[in-house]
């Protein structure tokens, strides 16, 4: 049986997330952040677990960090809810973290949960569990995944099979 516990999951997290190339550093955050014990420095997640709240949230934001073009991404700092993002990035970034909770795995409530999804989550994994998608457009323009696989070579990977996790 898996071990869900915070500590695991924790760990599960940061692992992938060096595997794919997202930085972080666990560290103290004297201020109010959007999601509790989160902030971004310089293209860095910072994360202190004392004020984090859903170690999920870890996993949604390196999303966000995953999907900046990579000219900024070095150069954000601060809070993502205050940065301008193209249209439908929200959407990219539940689809981008889906992917994540399988690949990892975990279950992926505990990324999508209804404290940050103003209580859809349960009907966004429901949808994508079906293959009813959103957000994957964006990522296969982005030449991350691929939506279809009937109008697919043979060798290319579908949604919620990645091609690459950090955006080029």
């Amino acid at each position: 049986m898996n071990d869900l516990s915070r500590e695991n999951l924790l760990l599960k997290i940061t692992n992938f997330l060096d595997e794919i190339g997202i930085k972080y550093r666990f560290t103290a955050i004297n201020e109010d952040t959007f999601l509790p014990g989160l902030k971004i420095d310089k293209g860095e997640l910072l994360i202190d677990e004392n004020k984090l709240k859903y170690v999920g949230d870890i996993l949604h934001e390196a999303g966000h960090i995953a999907l900046l073009p990579p000219e900024i991404r070095n150069d954000l700092s601060g809070s993502l809810e205050n940065q301008p993002e193209p249209e439908g990035t929200e959407m990219a970034v539940i689809a981008w973290t889906y992917a994540a909770c399988k690949a990892i795995p975990i279950p992926t409530a505990i990324v999508i949960h209804n404290e940050g999804y103003k209580g859809t989550a349960e009907s966004i994994i429901k949808n994508f569990d079906e293959g009813h998608y959103f957000g994957v457009p964006i990522l296969q323009w982005l030449g991350m995944t691929n939506e279809k696989k009937s109008i697919l070579k043979s060798d290319q990977l579908v949604f919620p099979k990645m091609s690459f996790w950090v955006r080029k």
